[in-house]
């Protein structure tokens, strides 16, 4: 398999990952600070940050594979910390990534 899309495919499951996860973190923070539910579930954040860092390792491996300069990398790196963001980047992404390089 073409190391691009490989690169590509991680990226892609790993930025809407990121995307759900965050939106799940996003309710488990009104949860806390606006219902004030007792005990809301704190894991969430956990699971969010250790999958968002796999999200940073897999975007770091496409930039490097298709050379995106250090600003634009920074940029979709910072995608994924902003809910829904982080899947609309991934969108345009990849069909730039795909109509670049043929895939």
């Amino acid at each position: 398999m073409n190391p691009i899309r490989k690169a590509l495919i991680g990226y892609r499951i790993m930025a809407w990952t990121t995307g759900v996860w965050l939106i799940a973190l996003c309710y488990e923070m009104v949860l806390k600070y606006l219902v004030h539910v007792d005990n809301p579930p704190n894991w969430i954040a956990i699971v969010h940050g250790w999958v968002y860092f796999v999200y940073l390792l897999s975007t770091a491996n496409l930039a490097v594979k298709v050379r995106w300069p250090i600003g634009k990398t920074v940029g979709v790196l910072l995608a994924g910390t902003i809910p829904l963001v982080g899947i609309i980047v991934e969108h345009v992404q990849t069909g730039d990534i795909k109509e670049r390089f043929d895939l």
